[in-house]
């Protein structure tokens, strides 16, 4: 006879049921014999303390737990128990306890079944004799103790309450694989109740899915971190919704201070479950259409002297930097670089909206140099050039700006962002950005950013031999230094 582990495995049976022999036989077991037997070993040699100690302190547990019982609890009772059980672990634990046939078949399906079948061969006459059995190979011997425990309570939640969710856990594996129902119905009301934290949802996510229980109420304990699914695309469409009414009350918000710590919250989110089901890439571009239709709309009235809400300028800019962050996490942010970079109408009247209102329009452009830098944005050259054509001017105006009053930004990693897209150019396109870049550095170095790495491997892509032939332009009148080839 096979009876189940205190581990769930795909085989419902793992362990021995076994007395000797015959499996199940009579002995007579006097009220004053020991209730906890471990089998005597040779001492091992080199053995580690940590070892002992842990094994020694799990028989002081279990003996802990045999012998507390409330009054009038017959769990472990010597005087009043018709079997005793041995359960074995797989380590070499062995614990004997004295255990009742009645509790044992009325509380589990499995004791049910195959206790009846065996004790069946023999007189059951209500004596004092004690019949012998055996359970092998247990994974956790503690547990199942516990749990057959709880088949002598009345109030099987008071006592789970007692347990961490990890212990309970563990308990309703037994619970199941002996067909102790309702100790499973109170695991998993417990389950529901119980607060977890990040460690406890991931245990209870996994350990339900591995048991499969949706019919005995384990869908109420996953509702806490599941939708339920009536049709198809409901749960999609219904995630989609709550996540564009966070952006837009985000986009929206009056409260600058709380803006700005849920930007980063909602960014962390999305980057955690970065998933393309839950947020169309059409949801994102509206909400992205809708900031650049209001920073273009209050950028020309700046330029054209109406200054009476010039604060929007800053703050879709920022929307719009914030939305190309999480455009650029989800690989989407090319429509967005193209868009930005056909521009023409708000880079022409740039030069008209001071400089304190608009520095921050050049954030957004010193996002996409960051991004494509990185590689994270990967269209034609001909877009990265006219992006550049229309928007690298009015960067340089603001770069100082950005540098003193804009924080967080990262001035090294914009001007390794701007090398690496100039240097994904042609190299005549290439000459021509960088020279007029040299120039615009060597008469205002603090307000030009400083992309001297950029200008370094042009000039040895342009100047260095090859294949045996020199290149240098008629037209560039530079010198090149003495150790240029070393």
């Amino acid at each position: 006879m096979s009876p189940p582990p205190n581990k769930t495995r795909s085989s419902p049976v793992v362990c021995e049921l076994i007395a000797s022999s015959s499996n199940i036989h009579q002995r007579t077991q006097t009220k004053n014999q020991a209730l906890i037997q471990v089998p005597i070993s040779d001492p091992r040699q080199n053995q580690t303390p940590p070892v002992i100690d842990k094994r020694a302190l799990t028989m002081q547990q279990i003996s802990d737990l045999l012998s507390t019982r409330s009054p009038g609890n017959k769990f472990n009772d010597p005087g009043s128990s018709d079997i005793k059980l041995t359960l074995t672990s797989k380590d070499g634990i062995s614990v004997s306890m004295n255990v009742h046939k009645q509790i044992l078949v009325a509380h589990s399906r499995f004791f049910e079944v195959k206790l009846s079948d065996k004790l069946a061969k023999y007189q059951w006459n209500g004596s004092a004799e004690v019949y012998m059995v055996e359970i092998t190979d247990c994974d956790d011997v503690e547990v199942y103790i516990e749990t057959l425990r709880l088949m002598y309570c009345k109030y099987l939640r008071k006592e789970l309450m007692r347990n961490g969710i990890s212990k309970n856990l563990k308990i309703l594996k037994v619970a199941v694989a002996i067909g102790f129902d309702a100790g499973v119905l109170s695991c998993l009301e417990h389950l529901e109740a119980a607060p977890w934290n990040e460690d406890d949802e991931e245990k209870v996510t996994c350990a339900l899915a591995e048991l499969r229980l949706q019919n005995v109420g384990a869908g109420d304990v996953l509702k806490r971190v599941s939708v339920e699914v009536t049709n198809g695309t409901g749960e999609v469409g219904d995630n989609e919704q709550v996540i564009l009414k966070l952006l837009h009350v985000v986009l929206e918000g009056k409260d600058e201070k709380a803006r700005r710590e849920m930007k980063g919250l909602v960014l962390k989110m999305l980057r955690e479950n970065s998933s393309p089901n839950d947020l169309r890439k059409e949801s994102l571009y509206s909400a992205c259409d809708g900031c650049l239709e209001l920073l273009r709309q209050h950028f020309l009235l700046a330029a054209s002297s109406d200054l009476q809400d010039v604060s929007q300028i800053a703050r879709q800019a920022d929307n719009l930097h914030w939305m190309l962050e999480i455009l650029i996490d989800r690989r989407i942010a090319e429509d967005f670089l193209k868009s930005w970079a056909s521009q023409s109408e708000l880079s022409d009247v740039h030069s008209k909206v001071p400089a304190v209102h608009r520095h921050g329009v050049s954030r957004v452009t010193a996002g996409l140099f960051v991004g494509m830098g990185k590689g994270q944005l990967l269209v034609p050259k001909e877009v990265r050039y006219m992006l550049l054509q229309t928007w690298l001017v009015p960067f340089y105006e603001d770069f100082g700006w950005m540098r003193r009053v804009s924080k967080g930004v990262d001035t090294h990693l914009i001007e390794d962002g701007l090398s690496n897209t100039i240097l994904t150019l042609p190299l005549a396109w290439q000459r021509e950005i960088l020279l007029a870049w040299f120039y615009r550095f060597l008469n205002s170095s603090e307000n030009c950013p400083n992309i001297q790495r950029g200008f370094e491997v042009w000039w040895r892509r342009a100047f260095w031999q090859r294949n045996g032939e020199q290149q240098l332009p008629t037209q560039l009148h530079l010198t090149t230094p003495t150790n240029a080839n070393s």
